[in-house]
């Protein structure tokens, strides 16, 4: 799974053609849609008018929470959108209401093991939730994505991931964070970059999968251009204590 994708949250399906066309050409191989972005046609055909190879493009797609009694008809429908045999990632976007979640994730890793997707995982869950899914089927997400920016950073939660082996993929990577802030205006300057990179670059550091968001072509290449420089130790933890 590549560190470094687009997210398509919000985008129309033009806008999200173009978004992830433009993406593609200028190297990205992670794109994240979901059924309730309403887009996942229109991604599937800007990946396909790529010309790229399926099995060069990691995709990533999301099944509603409302849709949880749905699983075995919703990836065949995101399937069919997307026009692919196979996701590479499928989520649960949201904690399925107590009590189902178990049965919803079987589904998950029914599909699996059909080949339908190769990796299964989970959205915007917390720890505690994702063990409930482990105890049920003996099958530990391996992602969670979740918001994450150096204000959201928290030891604890990185932690708890990778005890239990689940990767961290953050979603609105600068939503929260203060672009202003002096650590990351001193650290973004001596490496000649923008704040947005430095923040990118941190998750990269950090081993986080980051899906910034964008429908502009000028923000999508300042966000992949970020694998010239590199944080330091030092740099990291001044990151880090940005934490609210």
């Amino acid at each position: 799974m590549p560190l470094l994708g687009l997210g398509t949250w919000q985008a129309s399906d033009q806008e999200a053609y173009d978004a992830v066309g433009i993406a593609l050409d200028l190297g990205y191989r992670l794109i994240d849609t979901a059924t309730m972005y309403r887009n996942e046609a229109a991604v599937g055909r800007a990946v396909r008018d790529s010309g790229l190879a399926r099995e060069e493009v990691f995709l990533t797609t999301k099944l509603r929470a409302g849709d949880a009694g749905r699983a075995r008809e919703t990836i065949r429908a995101s399937l069919d959108a997307l026009g692919v045999d196979y996701l590479d990632l499928w989520l649960i976007h949201w904690p399925v209401a107590r009590g189902a979640g178990a049965g919803t994730w079987q589904r998950f890793v029914e599909a699996r093991d059909a080949g339908l997707t190769r990796a299964i995982g989970v959205s915007n869950y917390s720890a505690a939730e994702i063990d409930e899914l482990t105890d049920a089927t003996g099958v530990v997400p391996a992602v969670n994505q979740i918001e994450w920016t150096p204000a959201l950073y928290d030891a604890s939660t990185v932690a708890a991931h990778r005890e239990r082996g689940v990767t961290i993929e953050g979603y609105s990577p600068f939503k929260a964070a203060d672009l202003r802030d002096p650590i990351l205006l001193a650290i973004a300057q001596d490496h000649g970059v923008t704040v947005p990179q430095a923040i990118l670059r941190w998750h990269l550091e950090h081993g986080f999968v980051a899906i910034p968001k964008s429908t502009d072509a000028g923000r999508i290449a300042e966000n992949f251009d970020v694998f010239g420089f590199s944080l330091d130790g030092d740099e990291v933890t001044r990151i880090d204590s940005l934490a609210g």
